[in-house]
């Protein structure tokens, strides 16, 4: 990692700007180099993520996974793959016991950034809404559906997802397009980048 990369990813880590509204604590967690060339951008930390301090070590990532093709050595490569959630700490639950969305003023402080330090990225993976909210902005499309129905539009630079919960089984069997289609597609796109 150069230095003015390492530098500003310790900076993040001590980051305690959101520590009042964090029922964890904060605990900023992200995977750069400056040799990645798939950066991954997803929604936030969920409670095992939290305490393992490991991005997408849960059942999300098992199934991100499986739709990238990728088994858990060339996935935590962070030579290859880059790992920049919208929010870096667990933001908690809501009422009905699903995760708070990501801190609104996390992505903007830090992607801007860690980003341009980032160069070799070749394609840029939107993992769920949050994240396509925040980087398409205007782009994306009036739902999620639409968004990642879209796909096409948003490449060679980025590729909407998704976010891979339990909840998307059910989206997946409703959108049966995305395994037809997208998903080989995203297998190849992800293998012919981080090969």
């Amino acid at each position: 990692m150069t230095g003015d990369l390492a530098g500003l990813v310790e900076r993040v880590r001590a980051c305690r700007l959101c520590e009042a509204d964090l029922p964890l604590g904060p605990r900023p967690i992200l995977r750069v180099s400056p040799t990645a060339r798939l950066l991954i951008i997803g929604q936030a930390p969920g409670t095992r993520v939290h305490e393992t301090g490991i991005p997408w070590n849960d059942r999300s990532g098992d199934r991100l996974r499986d739709w990238l093709g990728l088994d858990r050595d060339i996935f935590y490569d962070e030579s290859r793959i880059a790992i920049l959630p919208t929010g870096l700490c667990y933001p908690g639950v809501d009422a009905k016991g699903g995760d708070l969305p990501p801190r609104p003023e996390c992505a903007p402080l830090w992607h801007p950034q860690l980003r341009p330090l980032l160069p070799d990225i070749e394609l840029t993976l939107l993992v769920g809404s949050y994240a396509q909210a925040f980087v398409l902005g205007k782009r994306r499309r009036a739902s999620l559906t639409e968004t990642v129905a879209a796909w096409r539009d948003y490449l060679p630079e980025f590729l909407a997802l998704p976010h891979p919960s339990w909840r998307t089984g059910a989206w997946q069997k409703k959108n049966a397009w995305f395994d037809a289609e997208l998903l080989p597609e995203v297998r190849r796109l992800v293998g012919e980048t981080v090969a």
